[in-house]
């Protein structure tokens, strides 16, 4: 217990001592501190933990570009751990915006000097040639990418952070993303598919094979797979519609319980004019018809497994069952859709 607590107390000691050095602008002793904090974070109790992600988060717009991402990332491991994401997540947002802006101009001065494959980032940094090629902020925001896609999953893991986030601000970074991605040829899923998450979504699902309707509200959903458990969960398993109902296990581990699970799936996903909505989409992928999300459930056309779970572990996700519609409300959805085949 002595030793737990001296730790503890080495691990405030050293998020101190790094905002003090980053804020004198000591190069030498902003690695010393920044180290000690790597060293002592494993021991460091929850009430320090949740004290030193803010203060982390918070120092990021003076922490250099180069260790700036490692900071950020670390802030993240704390709001896993219990730190205050919506404390954080301003300033964490607001760095990914920089380091998706610096990396639009490497994208641009790569191809301006010649393109060809895009550097893989790695823990070593640009190298001098990098920098020489396409200058040290650009060559930096495309560097730290990958830690800004880890510590933004971090925040917006939680509903409290995504609910929070302005509609134009989600569409800004989502823009400035694509951009990234279509120019480098480089997919950052994880980043693309937490900004898309949907909270408090209605959603209405016409089942075709049965001519029934349903409202309902989706909830943190990461991906298709997931909606497609929870949506045989909640209409199947609710006895509305025939087919195969997950297990209570499967339906589990896609709301909140931990691990994977393998599952079948139960209905074809299909848009209202008829195009398919694929597992490996996201609920985004649902269009709006008259102000909500409209899908369209058809008989499987081949079976279909895969584990079911969260694409995001650290974010629980709900499906509602709201209310069946009557016939007439029923009728008039499934009048907006493209007959079958």
């Amino acid at each position: 217990m002595i030793f737990e607590q001296q730790g503890r107390e080495r691990f405030l000691d050293a998020v101190t001592g790094f905002e003090a050095a980053v804020r004198a602008q000591d190069a030498d002793r902003s690695q010393h501190t920044f180290q000690e904090l790597h060293r002592h974070f494993g021991q460091a109790g929850d009430h320090e933990i949740t004290q030193a992600g803010p203060r982390l988060a918070a120092l990021l717009p003076e922490v250099p570009p180069g260790p700036r991402g490692v900071v950020a990332v670390m802030a993240g491991a704390c709001v896993e751990r219990g730190a205050d994401a919506t404390r954080c997540a301003p300033h964490i947002l607001d760095g990914l915006a920089d380091a998706l802006a610096a990396a639009g101009t490497f994208c641009e001065r790569w191809a301006a000097t010649g393109g060809g494959d895009f550097p893989e980032p790695d823990a070593g940094g640009p190298g001098p040639e990098i920098v020489e090629r396409v200058g040290w902020e650009a060559a930096t925001g495309w560097w730290s990418l990958p830690q800004w896609e880890t510590a933004s999953v971090a925040m917006l893991n939680r509903p409290a952070v995504r609910t929070g986030l302005d509609g134009a601000r989600r569409t800004e970074l989502l823009r400035a993303l694509s951009a990234v991605e279509e120019d480098s040829g480089h997919v950052f899923k994880c980043l693309t598919y937490v900004l898309l998450v949907l909270d408090d979504e209605p959603l209405v699902v016409i089942h075709r094979p049965s001519g029934t309707g349903y409202a309902l509200r989706m909830h943190g959903i990461g991906d298709n797979f997931q909606l497609h458990t929870l949506l045989a969960d909640v209409l199947v398993g609710g006895g509305h519609i025939p087919g195969r109902a997950p297990s209570a296990e499967e339906a589990a581990v896609c709301r909140d319980a931990p691990g994977q699970v393998l599952t079948t799936g139960s209905f074809n996903l299909v848009a209202p004019d008829g195009e398919w909505i694929w597992n490996e989409g996201t609920p985004s992928d649902i269009p709006v018809v008259d102000g909500v999300r409209l899908l369209v459930l058809d008989p499987p056309p081949y079976g279909r497994s895969w584990p079911a779970g969260r694409f995001f572990p650290g974010m629980t996700g709900d499906l509602v069952l709201e209310r069946v519609l009557d016939t007439a409300e029923t009728e008039r959805w499934a009048a907006l859709c493209t007959p079958a085949g």
